[in-house]
């Protein structure tokens, strides 16, 4: 079975809500199983165990929550091992234009170097859902999108033999 961790730092309950769309949609395709932590939670063994991984996280000035960023520098440990895994990204801000594209992309940056496979889409947000304050329904939507896109890729990869937390040493 492709399973999907979807962890996320939330401070105000936003980043939080955002992360329970991302694991509808994300439940909605057959054959996966979805796990959903919170940061502080989520371990390096958590990060093996997934063949997809999604990261929400609030917007502080333009980036990753710290947090977020040390969960990150904790998977040093097993640099190599995340190669091929799926890897998704989704935000909250404070305000319209506060940097939720540059705060999806330093996650997806810190994804690309650990060597994940990261889908966008021409649909929008290309880089990945955000919400400016409480998500409202197309925020909720495009999390939910996300969660769809990111396990049917994961069961591709699996069905053609790329490298997923099954095969990946």
């Amino acid at each position: 079975m492709t399973r999907i961790l979807i962890t996320y730092f939330s401070s105000t309950g936003n980043t939080k809500a955002l992360a329970e769309a991302v694991a509808e949609g994300v439940q909605s395709v057959e054959g996966v199983e979805c796990v959903m932590k919170s940061v502080p939670q989520t371990t390096n063994d958590d990060w093996l165990a997934a063949d997809g991984i999604i990261v929400g996280s609030p917007t502080y000035f333009g980036q990753m929550a710290a947090r977020v960023k040390q969960m990150f520098d904790t998977t040093a440990k097993i640099y190599g091992q995340l190669e091929g895994k799926v890897g998704a990204a989704f935000t909250t801000s404070g305000g319209a234009g506060c940097g939720h594209e540059t705060t999806n992309m330093s996650i997806i940056t810190a994804m690309l170097v650990a060597g994940m496979v990261v889908q966008g889409t021409t649909q929008g947000p290309h880089f990945g859902p955000f919400a400016v304050g409480a998500p409202d329904e197309k925020a909720l939507r495009d999390a939910r999108e996300m969660g769809i896109r990111v396990a049917t890729l994961c069961k591709r990869l699996a069905v053609s033999g790329q490298p997923s937390a099954v095969s990946n040493p």
